[in-house]
């Protein structure tokens, strides 16, 4: 059997390798610290209140906006407030994306990726009708409409993006009272999200119509206040992450041929944990893979979707790595048959394979029917925003299972090799000293592992709240920085990168390929194989010969036995 480079590598290489990843780490950090700004920002546009003809209700060639030539004249407060019942399929509320600023017309980047949109309702009961409170479950019609236009286009050639008429609940809570009227501001909405963000403005056309037949609209009272949130990804965070992508492409590429290479050199099959190995490395590529680019030239509202299943893809491959390289390691061989090795994992990865399995369902149910409708969401309902709450909050604890799962099982093997370092001291010093290295080799890898799995773990429940608070409008605000998003999206990478080289079978262990090195080669075979012999042979006589046999077996485990 072959060692591993972990186990043959000098200390002065491995200490130089080390420091290289770690200085590696702090770059990554540091790019997302000093040169990135935050992931996402928002605007917060107020609503403006157009009038229109009734007629025009099913007319998409149509477009009230707010800037440039034949804009639309306003309508007062008073006016609405008087008259709100009667004019109400007549008024239309308009939002136009992005707002200006310093007196210049802005415009999105494709850099910016995507777009998702939140509505703020604050809605104004009159005393002198006795609507003065909305009910619990207060039910509102909206007929939206998205537009788009490029900087090239005229001021009023708006086309249409998508039409749609959406049903929100709305949870509303009185903020002020008086003998005219009672206000009530109601928690957020989600209302659209766009997987990509190809076009330079886009347009909101949002209609409240009232049908007395249909009972739509009915005990909404009158729009106090319309404020869309209008939330995107920043251009400079994106070309920061799509050029730290770009350049760990090619290195992991390259390190999983070098290391796949030099596991056929060997004269046996791969075993388990170099299958797990270059599974892992194939997810981070297709991670790694940079396919933003295209969203530069080509319009993919698929994207969103995308991103999420590469990145489930790899979650799923990470946590069963780590399930079947602590369990690889745990030094218990009840069977000697490969067989039995790897029918301990199918629980463990079965639970994982599941748990991904369920929020990509969850995840498709959303942004799968959004390619098609982009105001759909599955918060819409009470019922669906308590099972989308439900799964966000079933995954943070199933996460936090699995890394405390983890961590037992990694105690394990250190009691494990615990108990093997007992037939240390019996053994030469040479050997003693070589297999002492190796211990504190391993239990630093594997307190790297924990390290790195619990970044993952905190990433993805903060990942899941940061994205969730806009749709479910709760006070918990967290903010993931640029520079913990590029030094855990790193660190995998430089995990990923250093297993490949410490567990690629060493070549010092088989002749090299090389004629002119054959006789070399052999001859410190023959050597090295001497050697061993003779350090056996040197063992005090009353070594128990289970120890040996277990020491034997801690190696070859450790080589992928």
């Amino acid at each position: 059997m072959s060692g591993t480079i972990l186990e043959n590598l000098s200390g002065r290489k491995l200490s130089i390798l080390v420091s290289l990843l770690l200085l590696c780490q702090v770059i990554c950090f540091l790019l997302g610290g000093l040169f990135a700004p935050v992931p996402a920002g928002h605007q917060n546009i107020l609503g403006m209140v157009c009038k229109d003809k009734p007629q025009r209700q099913n007319d998409t060639t149509f477009w009230l906006y707010s800037r440039g030539a034949g804009q639309c004249a306003s309508i007062s407060q008073e006016e609405i407030e008087q008259h709100y019942t009667k004019m109400a399929n007549e008024i239309v509320y308009l939002f136009q994306m992005p707002l200006p600023r310093d007196g210049k017309q802005l415009d999105y980047s494709r850099w910016q990726q995507n777009l998702i949109g939140v509505l703020q309702v604050d809605l104004a009961y009159v005393s002198e009708v006795g609507l003065v409170e909305p009910p619990k479950e207060l039910k509102l019609t909206i007929d939206a409409r998205l537009a788009y236009r490029n900087k090239e286009d005229a001021p009023n050639d708006w086309k249409l993006y998508a039409r749609s008429i959406e049903e929100r609940y709305l949870d509303c809570h009185s903020v002020h009272t008086s003998q005219q009227e009672t206000l009530y501001s109601c928690e957020m909405i989600p209302l659209f999200e766009l997987g990509a963000l190809h076009y330079d403005y886009y347009l909101l056309n949002l209609r409240f119509p009232i049908d007395t037949d249909m009972r739509m609209n009915l005990n909404i009272g009158h729009m106090h206040d319309l404020t869309l949130t209008a939330i995107y990804q920043n251009g400079g965070f994106t070309k920061v992450w799509l050029s730290l992508k770009t350049v760990l492409f090619p290195f992991i590429v390259g390190i999983m041929i070098w290391f796949w290479r030099r596991v056929h050199i060997l004269q046996r099959s791969p075993a388990l944990l170099e299958y797990m190995l270059i599974y892992l490395g194939g997810a981070l590529t297709f991670l790694n893979l940079p396919l933003e680019y295209l969203t530069l030239g080509f319009e993919m509202p698929y994207m969103l979707l995308l991103s999420d299943i590469r990145q489930g893809i790899f979650y799923a491959m990470l946590l069963s790595f780590w399930l079947v390289f602590a369990g690889e390691h745990m030094l218990i061989q009840e069977s000697p048959q490969k067989n039995s090795i790897r029918s301990r994992y199918w629980k463990h990865l079965s639970a994982v394979v599941s748990c991904c399995l369920f929020l990509f369902i969850f995840d498709i149910c959303e942004r799968g029917v959004q390619l098609r409708n982009p105001f759909y969401s599955i918060w819409t309902t009470p019922i669906g925003s308590k099972v989308a709450l439900s799964f966000i909050i079933l995954a943070g604890i199933s996460a936090g299972v699995y890394f405390i799962f983890l961590c037992y099982m990694v105690g394990k093997v250190f009691r494990n090799i615990g108990a093997k370092r007992t037939s240390l001291p019996s053994m030469s010093q040479a050997r003693r000293l070589h297999y002492e290295g190796l211990i504190y080799r391993f239990k630093f890898l594997m307190l790297a592992t924990l390290l790195c799995a619990a970044l993952t773990v905190i990433g993805f429940i903060m990942g899941q709240v940061a994205e969730g608070h806009w749709k479910w409008d709760e006070d918990i605000e967290i903010q993931l920085t640029s520079a913990f998003l590029t030094g855990v999206y790193g660190m995998w990478n430089i995990y990923i990168f250093a297993l490949l080289i410490l567990y690629a079978p060493s070549h010092k262990q088989w002749p090299c390929a090389n004629s002119n090195e054959t006789s070399q080669s052999n001859e410190n075979i023959v050597a090295a194989a001497a050697n061993e012999e003779i350090e056996f042979n040197n063992l005090p006589s009353d070594t128990n010969p289970s120890e040996i046999s277990s020491l034997t077996s801690f190696t070859r485990k450790v080589a992928f036995d």
